[in-house]
This record gives C-alpha cells, structure tokens and sequence, in this order.
C-alpha cells in the first residue's frame, strides 16, 4: 500500500488506531473479491488525501478480520463506518458517490 493515503487497520490495531485516534475515522469494511468495494476505494484514496490532517481513513479487509465485522455487525461490504472520539457516529452501506461520502465527512469535521 506504498503511497496511499489510507491506513489498513486490523483486529490487533483497530483501537490504537481507531478508538484512540484524536482525529475523526472512517473506516471502510471491505474484502478483495468485492467489486463494489474497489469501485469505493480510489474515491477513498481522494478522501484521504483531501482531508490530510482533518480525517484518517482506515480499511478492514472482513475476510481477514472477522471479529472486526462481527463487533460492529457489518452485514453487507461495502460497509463505512465513521468514528468520532472512539465511537460509531454514522455509517454507510454500498457503495456512493464521492459527494456522499464527503457530506458524511464533512458532519464529522
């Protein structure tokens, strides 16, 4: 993942990473073989690049991190969660424009 702007976060590193982040957290629940999900991800590359310093994006590949999934009861991928003070604030599921998810940033900023 050299030179993206994205951070792959795991079972063992979602709460330093998530919970404890002094910035707001969109998490992207996603797996490879999703196309939905990798039509989603470059538009979250954007995101993340735009919003440097303001917002962390994160993704948790499902497949690898399934209590991940179960915890915060990801049912269908792509799933965004967005994370505010180390919690859950608002989510998204599918995959949407890069309007919409900037809207759901923007309400966290």
């Amino acid at each position: 993942m050299e030179g993206t702007k994205t951070i792959a976060v795991t079972e063992g590193t979602f709460e330093a990473q998530v919970e404890k982040s002094s910035l707001p957290v969109l998490v992207d629940f996603w797996a490879p073989w999703c196309g939905p999900c990798r039509m989603v991800g470059p538009i979250l590359e954007e995101i993340a690049a735009e919003n440097e310093g303001k917002l962390t994006v994160a993704k948790v590949n499902v497949d690898e991190n399934p209590k991940l999934a179960s915890k915060f009861g990801i049912r269908g991928i792509p799933t965004m969660l967005f994370f505010k003070s180390g919690a859950p604030v608002d989510q998204m599921v599918g995959a949407g424009s890069k309007q919409m998810i900037q809207q759901k940033v923007d309400s966290l900023l």
